[in-house]
């Protein structure tokens, strides 16, 4: 039997919603599935900001199983809206896609090379496999088969019957004044407008000269969307429609024909009536006054509906997209951002966030930071610490009501695992020997232990490092640098050589690299560090890194000297 809601004992925005969706759900159809929904458009990569539209609904729908309802998400993909315009930066196309606009997605042919029929399912794919990764179960309704097989016909034909409501409703906006686009940011600080998956929300509402239409036809003659409908008999279904496109005209019976569909500010809340959606959030485009969620709202009744409960989500925003390798068509999307981290942390960036909270997913150095306060996360949860709606973030992120997430039986530190990488070029029998030396007591045996994690680092670091900041130990010592130092600093390393035997694992060598500075001082080992002190430590840090790899940083020192090994290092200190 399903439970109770439990808004008083969970504190994070998931649970509140679920319990503001089960009690909706009772009231519209009590003893029914569940049913919240996202929206695609596959016009091109689908981004971390489309994903926004699926991760807000499937973690409510989650929720909801968890308590022990029955739950539908649906994916419904708009691959029957029209090829608008020629995306740049992909792979396989070029300009003479131009020729497809105006076509049903599903009708566009897919980037040269791709296995999919089309230029929709080729963007589907990709989507579909990330979401299988981030544990998303959902029902995909794929909107061509939908309107080319009939299934919408009698909702179409009621909205022909009630255009002059429809068209009522709409001119209460045509007079507004649009509000303005918000402007983007530079590349490497992108915000990825997440409603743009949902629907064709900047499509023509139906006005024509001829009066008010929500349907448009594809043409019979080039299968493209430029088409007006000059009349139509209410009674024997006929519809006449021109295309400017290439001339062509016909009159059909619209109770037969299936070429064709709503325009998308009717399309929408068709679509909420039809299925008995309960939740479904919006992006910012689609919750200003005039636009398609708020309209929505006031159109869904002529289908006997009700607006689903709707929360606007923000932006999502991308630190270090301009370092990606690959444009990916200018937008990095959830299989680029799987590629360099695990599921859970992904999921955890969603899930942490209320939707009206903007959040970025990071591609540079910040990665690393991502996944040490994901660990400090895991290390609360373990020991018990963990704030309730911390607690519940973390839980939403590592599993689903189906189970948990596959993880890295030994999560070892991302950015240790990255200098690794950075350091051995992905040489799987040196990453192993220097894995294993971390942690002598506890080594490492085998690379599966840390995989898939190390695998996300080493990715990270040959796709998004530039090749002037990975790190290439001295294949020879600097001798001009060794030969000009002076008694202190001979001393200093020196004394590092000595402390290598009995320091040889990463904490080891963590106390010697900061102890030095402190035992030139004449102060302990574990003195604490003064001013002073911290800069002495800089000073000497410095001088290592020039020696080892000929540049003032690097990855951190332990990490480098376990890396390079303690005979080669012993050849490139010795003074």
């Amino acid at each position: 039997m399903p439970t109770v809601a439990q808004s008083s004992t969970e504190t994070d925005w998931v649970s509140r919603f679920a319990d503001e969706v089960i009690a909706e759900s009772e009231r519209r159809a009590p003893g029914k599935p569940v049913v919240v929904a996202s929206g695609l458009s596959p016009s091109g990569p689908i981004h971390l900001g489309n994903l926004r539209e699926v991760m807000t609904p499937h973690l409510v729908a989650d929720e909801v199983r968890r308590r022990g309802y029955e739950v539908r998400h649906l994916i419904s993909w708009d691959d029957y809206d029209r090829y608008r315009k020629v995306p740049g930066g992909i792979e396989g196309i070029d300009e003479s896609w131009a020729e497809h606009i105006g076509r049903p997605l599903t009708s566009v042919p897919a980037p040269k090379g791709s296995p999919h029929p089309n230029w929709a399912e080729h963007f589907k794919a990709a989507m579909a496999a990330s979401l299988a990764e981030l544990g998303v179960e959902y029902d995909a309704v794929s909107q061509t088969e939908q309107y080319t097989s009939g299934a919408y016909r009698d909702q179409i034909l009621h909205a022909m019957r009630h255009r002059g409501d429809i068209d009522a409703i709409l001119a209460q906006y045509r007079t507004r004044k649009a509000p303005a686009k918000k402007s983007q940011k530079p590349v490497d600080e992108a915000e990825l407008e997440a409603a743009e998956g949902s629907g064709a929300a900047a499509e023509d509402d139906g006005a024509t000269t001829a009066g008010y239409f929500p349907y448009k036809p594809y043409c019979g003659g080039c299968n493209k969307d430029l088409t007006t409908v000059t009349a139509y008999d209410d009674d024997s279904t006929e519809l006449a429609y021109t295309c400017s496109a290439c001339g062509f005209s016909e009159t059909v019976r619209l109770s037969e024909f299936n070429r064709g569909k709503l325009v998308w500010k009717v399309d929408w809340p068709m679509r909420w009536a039809y299925e008995g959606v309960v939740f479904e959030p919006s992006g910012v485009d689609h919750s200003s006054p005039g636009s398609s969620f708020q309209v929505g709202g006031q159109i869904v009744g002529i289908f006997g509906g009700e607006q689903p409960i709707g929360p606007m989500y923000a932006f999502v925003g991308i630190s270090g997209m301009a370092k990606m390798s690959s444009s990916r068509g200018g937008v990095p999307t959830p299989a680029d951002a799987l590629r360099i981290m695990e599921p859970q942390l992904l999921r955890w960036l969603y899930a942490r966030r209320k939707p009206n909270q903007a959040f970025k997913v990071a591609f540079d150095q910040e990665i690393q930071r991502l996944y040490d306060e994901w660990d400090k996360l895991e290390g609360r949860v373990a020991d018990g610490s963990v704030l309730p709606a911390d607690a519940a973030a973390h839980s939403r992120a590592s599993r689903t009501a189906a189970g948990e997430l596959p993880r890295t039986p030994r999560p070892l530190p991302y950015r240790t695992l990255a200098s690794v990488a950075d350091i051995t070029g992905g040489h799987e029998a040196q990453t192993l020997r220097i894995l294993a030396e971390l942690d002598p007591q506890n080594p490492v045996a085998s690379l599966d232990e840390v995989r898939p994690r190390l695998d996300r680092a080493e990715n990270w670091i040959s796709t998004h490092v530039p090749a002037d900041a990975r790190t290439i130990v001295r294949t020879e010592p600097d001798h001009e640098l060794l030969a000009s130092l002076d008694e202190e600093g001979r001393r200093s390393l020196r004394m590092l050589l000595e402390g290598l035997d009995t320091h040889w694992s990463l904490d080891g060598l963590t106390t010697l690299v900061y102890g030095v500075p402190k035992v030139m001082a004449g102060l302990e080992p574990d003195a604490k560090p003064t001013p002073e002190l911290k800069v002495a430590q800089r000073s000497f840090f410095a001088l290592l890194y020039r020696l080892l790899v000929g540049r003032e940083t690097g990855p951190r020192l332990p990490t480098l000297l376990l890396a390079v090994g303690a005979d080669r290092v012993r050849t490139l200190l010795a003074a």
